[in-house]
């Protein structure tokens, strides 16, 4: 749970670094949350087929968007790459499975323009 608050309290911090762990655990902690909040929306009849989301999906996303924009963004600082590379997501496939990629990429050890590896801090 410390993983997925940490994202929160850098709510605006596109710059630094972060590691491996917390973004897959923040993913990790989406993904349940969301489906949590997709089966309530079903149980109290707020779901939308046509959108994939109900009230209560809807505003999670639009909760967690803004951190897990940051949180990505840090991602990439953490393995030297500029948050830029995040727009290659707009490449259908191809573009998802290099994103992908990056974020499973082990921390650079060595410090970097966006500061010290939090790995061995």
């Amino acid at each position: 749970m410390d993983w997925y608050l940490l994202a929160f309290k850098k709510y605006f911090d596109f710059s630094g670094r972060s590691r491996r762990k917390e973004y897959w655990m923040f993913a990790l902690f989406n993904l349940i949350v969301g489906i949590t909040l997709s089966v309530l929306d079903t149980v109290f009849g707020t779901f939308n087929l046509e959108t994939g989301l109900g009230l209560l999906s809807g505003l999670y996303s639009l909760a967690v968007f803004i951190p897990g924009l940051a949180l990505s963004v840090r991602r990439l600082h953490d393995i030297d790459k500029s948050g830029w590379w995040l727009l290659l997501l707009l490449i259908p496939i191809i573009g998802v499975i290099t994103v992908l990629i990056f974020c499973v990429l082990d921390s650079k050890t060595e410090e970097n323009k966006w500061g010290n590896s939090p790995k061995f801090a």
